[in-house]
């Protein structure tokens, strides 16, 4: 075996050997940093986030596809959600299902979360893999409050889902039993959900 040969073939080896290793330990480092998230170890989240080069803020549950922003938009935990989010953690991710943090908050009624995500350029108009889009969802609750907040930061009032070919008017003229909800579409533009200045105010560790 001559020696250009042999350095031809033992490169992919090595290379062979230590992908694994490179590929374990990230894994291993997504998966610290979401259970870290899901404990509120405020200490771990922080080291994982400033190591160098490090992206595993916006790293994915591999069976769920949910970020650490679903994570505690599940728990109402505003706190978190804003340190996340200053963070550099990507409003506009979705789970599996095409879900993102934002809908999930309009899902559980979690007005302050919606505002907090709003405010950091979150996408008020990304559909999920139903093509329902957060408006949908807030009409179909028959949330007065939450479609106004919408409807306000510039969510489309006719943007029709791929379920049921429909939008979010369209459910809201179907509902005879909500009160000022059709009128809750017409609302105008405000600043409701303008971003916070000063510091950012996130969880005590």
């Amino acid at each position: 075996m001559t020696k250009t040969f042999r350095s031809a073939f033992l490169i992919p080896v090595a290379m062979a050997m230590v992908a694994p290793g490179v590929a374990q330990a990230q894994f291993s480092d997504n998966y610290n940093f979401l259970k870290a998230v899901k404990d509120r170890d405020g200490q771990k989240v922080t080291d994982f986030i400033q190591k160098p080069g490090s992206t595993v803020i916006n790293s994915r549950d591999v069976t769920s596809g949910e970020n650490a922003l679903h994570i505690v938009v599940a728990r109402r935990d505003n706190s978190w959600l804003t340190f996340l989010l200053a963070k550099g953690a990507n409003p506009n991710l979705t789970d599996n299902d095409g879900n993102t943090p934002l809908m999930d908050a309009v899902q559980a009624r979690f007005e302050e979360g919606v505002r907090t995500l709003l405010a950091y350029k979150a996408q008020v108009d990304k559909a999920n893999d139903n093509g329902e889009t957060p408006l949908i969802r807030a009409v179909q609750l028959r949330d007065v409050g939450l479609v106004r907040l919408l409807v306000a930061q510039g969510a489309n009032v006719d943007k029709r889902d791929s379920l049921a070919g429909m939008s979010a008017r369209d459910y809201a003229a179907r509902d005879n039993r909500t009160p000022g909800l059709a009128d809750a579409l017409d609302a105008a533009k405000d600043s409701s959900a303008a971003k916070p200045s000063g510091p950012v105010q996130g969880p005590v560790f």
